[in-house]
């Protein structure tokens, strides 16, 4: 890039002298309007890494899986967690919904207790779905 000097002068009043000053400017474009040769260097080093930041996007990620989906899965729990944080405050700060939640609350503790701990013969049927729904979620090693 070449820049384009620019000559002014400025005079005294007072002393009648004069000073010549000469200014640079860069220019981006030559007089004719084509690009100069370093411009064009520029941008094509540009051009060629954004054409190719998707092979390096590619290896990156595909030699860094496991990190970047463990990290990825931390910051998502993070984030879910402040987010139930906060959505329990502002739930709590409503007047109402406070009280019914706990009501609601102990009225199914009570009627779990009722349904399914008080006798064995309910005890036993909780023990049987547990272990189903164990099964289920695990896998039953019995019938591999």
């Amino acid at each position: 890039m070449e820049p384009e000097l620019q000559k002014s002068e400025y005079a005294d009043a007072g002393t009648n002298a004069k000073a010549e000053v000469t200014t640079s400017t860069p220019s981006l474009s030559s007089a004719n309007g084509e690009d100069s040769p370093e411009w064009q260097q520029i941008l094509e080093q540009f051009y060629k890494i954004l054409s190719d930041l998707p092979d390096y996007v590619g290896k990156f990620y595909g030699e860094y899986r496991q990190p970047i989906v463990t990290a990825g899965l931390i910051i998502a729990a993070f984030i879910s967690v402040k987010l139930v944080i906060a959505l329990l405050g502002a739930i709590n700060e409503v007047p109402l919904l406070s009280p019914v939640f706990e009501l609601v609350g102990l009225t199914y503790s009570g009627w779990f207790v009722y349904r399914y701990l008080l006798r064995v013969s309910s005890r036993q049927e909780l023990s049987s779905k547990v272990g189903d729904l164990k099964d289920q979620v695990i896998g039953n090693k019995s019938s591999d």
